[in-house]
C-alpha cells in the first residue's frame, strides 16, 4: 500500500496502489499518503499538471466503510481530500480505468478533468448500503452532470459504461490504450490548461424538473429520501452549506438500523469467504465441469457455469430429456443476447463450451462433477457409484443435495475425501447463493476449491457442515413448521404471505413453496415423519398435496393461479384449513400480523443459535449470507441473528417463555447458546468478531 509519484515534462503522476482496488482507507494513513503527494506536486515549481490514477487495472473502489463505524470524524479527512483537489491551482486530471466507484468517483469529480478507458465501471453504489455519497457527491455530481441523470446514477446504485458517462458530461474523454499515456498527452492540450471547479458551476438547469418527477414515495427507503434532500438543496443554499448538509444526513444514515444491517450482509459476504484453518491451503484450478442430471436445477447449474467461461459436460440419459435442456440452456443464452449483456459472438462461445452427453462415460474428462439428479438417496448412490467408476482421480465430486446426508453420499466412493456439497438454489443461474457442505472426510483443499469455484461462477459460497437441512432448509423447516401451525390455529395463506411481506421477506411461506412445488416439501415432510416422531408438523400442507395442489406448476396449490403466476385465494383451500381446525378441536380466532412474524422470525433464531453451537456454521454472519442470498430475507433487517441483536437476546429468550406456555410449547426450549449470551450480556455480533479473527 502506498502512492507513488512521477515527475515528467512538467506533469506529477501519482499513483494510488491500494490492492486490490485502491480504496481510500484512512484507518491505514493511505489518504493522508495522498493528501501529502498532492500538496508537493502543488507547492512545487516543476510541476504543471497533476494526474492521478490506480494501480492494478483500478483507479478507486471507494471508501473503506468501516474506516467510519464508530468514528465518522475519519470521514473528514476524505472530504478535505476533495476540497484539497478541487481547490488546486493547478489542473488535475483524473485518468480512469476500471472501479471509479463511491469515494473513488467523488475523488474524480473533485478534480478539473476526467478521462476514462473503456473498461472502466463508473458510480455510486451508496444506496446499496442504506447510505448516500458522502464526500461531495451529492452537490457535485448535478452541477457537472445535470441533476436527472446524477440522481439516476445515486438512486439506482448502478454503474454507468464510460460512453454513457461521456454523454451525461461526466467525464471528458474515453480513451484507448494505457490510461496514463493518453492524459499526459491530453494534459499538454490547450482544452486541458485551465483549473475547472465542480464547485463553481451553477445549479443545474433541469434541477426543479428532475426533482419533481423523482418519486420519494411512502415505500421510498431513508436513504433515497436524503439523496434527493441534498440535491434539493443545490437550490437552496451555498455549495458548503451543500457539503455540510450532505454531511450531517450521511451521519444520520450511518447509525440507522437499515444501513448497519446492509453494511453488515456486504461484509458478511467478504467474511464468509473466510474459512478457519485454511489460509494457506491452496484451491484446485477448475476448468471443466460435468452435470449429471438435465432436469430444472441441471440446466440452471450449467447456465451459470457457461456464464463463468467454464466447459460444461451435461449428462441425461433421455433423448427427450438432453432435447428439452439443450433448449432451455440455448434459449437462457438467447435472452442474454437481447437483454444487450453479450453479443453474437460470446453466445457463440457459451455454445461452443457445452457438451450433451448420454452417460457419465462420454463425460469423464472433468476437473468437477456434479450430481444434480432426484433428491432421493438410492437414485443418489447409483449416480456416485457410476462417477467414482469413471471420474479421474483429482476431480471433486459435488453432490447437489440439499438435506441428505453428505457422509452416506461420500460412502458410496472410494474417496470420500474429495466429495463435496454444492448446494445450489434454484433458478441456480439467477440466485446468488451457493452452499457448500463440509463432510466429516472433505479435504481441506476440496473445500477450499469449492470455495474458489462458487467465486468462478460468481455465486457467495457459504460453508455448511453435515446436518438434516444443512444451514438453509434446516432453518426454514422451522419457519414452516410454525406456518403451518399459525394456519390451523386462526390464519390463512393470504394474511401469513402477507404480514411476512410486510415486514420485507421477498415472498411469503405458501407463495413460496408454492413457486418451489408443494410436493417436494411433502416427501421431505414423510421422510421426517418417520425419522422425528416427536416434532410434528401440521397436516395442512399435506392435505393440499393430496388434493393434487402442488403450486404453479400444476396451476393450483395454497393458491389458484388462473393465469399460471398470479396468487388468487381459494374457498377450497379456506374450507380445507377450517375443517383440520375442526378435526383438531381448535377454536380458530384473530391472530395478529405481529405475532405471525415474531413467532415464525424467533423460530428461525433459534434453530439458528442451535446450528451454531452444532458447529454447522461457523459464525452467525454465515447463517445471516445463506438467508440474505438464497431465502430472500429482507436486506434492511441483516438477516435472522443480525435481526436477533436488533431485538435483544433478552427479550427473545421472553418471547420464546411465553409461547412455551401455548399450543406446541415443545418447539419453543430455547437454545443453550441464547441463554449463554443473555447471560453473558453478549450478542451474535460478538460472535462474529472472534469468528472473523480465526479465520483471518
Amino acid at each position: 500500500m502506498d502512492v507513488q509519484n512521477s515527475l515528467a515534462d512538467g506533469i506529477l503522476h501519482i499513483e494510488l496502489t491500494n490492492p486490490p482496488v485502491n480504496i481510500l482507507s484512512v484507518a491505514k494513513h493511505f489518504v493522508s499518503r495522498l493528501v501529502e503527494a498532492i500538496g508537493e506536486g502543488l507547492t512545487s515549481s516543476h510541476v504543471e499538471t497533476l494526474i492521478l490514477s490506480g494501480a492494478g487495472g483500478n483507479f478507486c473502489a471507494g471508501a473503506d466503510i468501516k474506516d467510519f463505524e464508530g468514528n465518522l470524524e475519519r470521514l473528514d479527512q476524505i472530504r478535505n481530500l476533495m476540497n484539497m483537489v478541487e481547490s488546486a491551482d493547478k489542473p488535475i486530471i483524473a485518468a480512469i480505468d476500471g472501479f471509479c466507484l463511491g469515494g473513488g468517483l467523488e475523488l474524480a469529480l473533485a478534480a478539473h478533468y476526467r478521462v476514462a478507458t473503456q473498461a472502466s465501471q463508473i458510480g455510486f453504489p451508496e444506496i446499496s448500503l442504506g447510505l448516500l455519497p458522502g464526500a461531495g457527491g451529492t452537490q457535485r455530481a448535478p452541477r457537472v452532470m445535470g441533476a436527472r441523470q446524477a440522481l439516476a446514477l445515486m438512486l439506482s446504485g448502478k454503474p454507468i459504461s464510460p460512453d454513457e458517462a461521456l454523454d451525461a458530461g461526466l467525464i471528458d474523454h474515453v480513451v484507448e490504450g494505457d490510461i496514463v499515456s493518453q492524459a499526459r498527452k491530453l494534459a499538454k492540450s490547450s482544452k486541458f490548461r485551465d483549473v475547472r471547479r465542480s464547485c463553481d458551476l451553477p445549479p443545474p438547469a433541469d434541477l426543479e424538473n428532475a426533482l419533481s418527477t423523482t418519486s420519494t414515495d411512502g415505500t421510498s427507503t431513508l436513504a433515497r429520501h436524503h439523496i434527493v434532500d441534498c440535491v434539493r438543496h443545490i437550490a437552496q443554499s451555498s455549495f458548503q452549506d451543500g457539503l455540510r448538509h450532505e454531511a450531517e444526513l450521511f451521519a444520520e444514515l450511518m447509525q440507522t438500523t437499515g444501513s448497519r444491517a446492509l453494511r453488515h450482509g456486504f461484509f458478511g459476504r467478504r467474511i464468509v469467504n473466510q474459512i478457519p484453518g485454511l489460509a494457506e491451503t491452496k484451491p484446485q484450478h477448475i476448468s471443466t465441469v460435468s452435470v449429471i442430471g438435465g432436469g430444472l436445477m441441471g440446466t440452471g447449474i450449467a447456465i451459470a457455469i457457461l456464464n463463468a467461461g467454464l466447459e460444461v459436460n451435461l449428462v441425461e440419459p433421455r433423448v427427450d430429456g438432453r432435447e428439452q435442456a439443450e433448449s432451455t440452456i440455448r434459449k437462457a443464452i438467447m435472452r442474454d443476447v437481447d437483454k444487450g449483456r453479450i453479443d453474437a459472438a460470446g453466445a457463440d462461445a457459451r455454445f461452443a463450451r457445452l457438451t450433451m452427453a448420454e452417460t457419465i462415460a462420454e463425460a469423464a474428462q472433468a476437473d468437477l462433477f456434479i450430481e444434480a439428479v432426484f433428491e432421493d438417496l438410492e437414485v443418489k448412490e447409483r449416480v456416485f457409484r457410476e462417477i467414482d467408476r469413471h471420474a479421474p482421480a483429482h476431480a471433486i465430486l459435488g453432490s447437489n443435495t440439499s438435506t441428505l446426508d453428505l457422509n452416506t453420499i461420500a460412502s458410496f466412493t472410494q474417496r470420500p475425501e474429495r466429495v463435496v456439497g454444492l448446494h445450489f438454489f434454484s433458478p441456480a443461474n439467477i440466485m446468488r447463493l451457493l452452499e457448500i457442505v463440509r463432510g466429516d472426510q472433505t479435504s481441506p483443499e476440496v473445500l477450499q476449491s469449492a470455495m474458489s469455484f462458487a467465486k468462478a461462477i460468481r455465486k457467495t459460497g457459504v460453508v455448511a457442515g453435515v446436518c438434516d437441512g444443512f444451514i438453509g432448509n434446516r432453518i426454514f423447516e422451522e419457519y414452516l413448521r410454525q406456518a403451518w401451525f399459525l394456519l390451523e390455529e386462526g390464519a390463512f395463506p393470504d394474511q401469513l404471505d402477507s404480514a411476512l411481506e410486510n415486514f420485507g421477506f421477498a415472498m411469503g411461506p405458501c407463495r413460496v413453496m408454492d413457486l418451489a412445488g408443494q410436493n417436494i416439501g411433502w416427501k421431505i415432510r414423510k421422510r421426517r415423519a418417520l425419522e422425528q416422531p416427536d416434532r410434528p408438523y401440521s397436516k395442512v400442507p399435506d392435505l393440499i398435496c393430496e388434493q393434487g395442489r402442488f403450486g404453479q406448476k400444476t396451476g393450483k396449490g395454497m393458491y389458484l393461479y388462473p393465469d399460471g403466476r398470479t396468487p388468487e385465494v381459494d374457498p377450497e383451500v379456506t374450507q380445507t384449513i377450517i375443517a383440520e381446525s375442526e378435526r383438531l378441536g381448535i377454536a380458530r380466532r384473530a391472530i395478529p400480523d405481529c405475532e405471525i412474524v415474531e413467532r415464525c422470525v424467533l423460530a428461525m433464531i433459534n434453530e439458528g443459535a442451535k446450528i451454531l453451537e452444532e458447529g454447522i456454521a461457523y459464525r452467525p454472519v454465515d447463517i445471516d449470507v445463506v438467508y440474505l442470498d438464497g431465502y430472500g430475507f429482507p436486506a434492511e433487517r441483516g438477516g435472522p441473528m443480525f435481526h436477533a441483536d436488533t431485538i435483544g437476546i433478552g427479550q427473545i429468550i421472553s418471547s420464546m417463555n411465553r409461547y412455551q406456555e401455548g399450543r406446541h410449547g415443545w418447539a419453543w426450549g430455547p437454545a443453550n447458546l441464547l441463554e449463554e449470551l443473555a447471560a453473558a450480556g453478549r450478542t451474535f455480533a460478538d460472535l462474529n468478531l472472534e469468528g472473523e479473527k480465526a479465520g483471518e
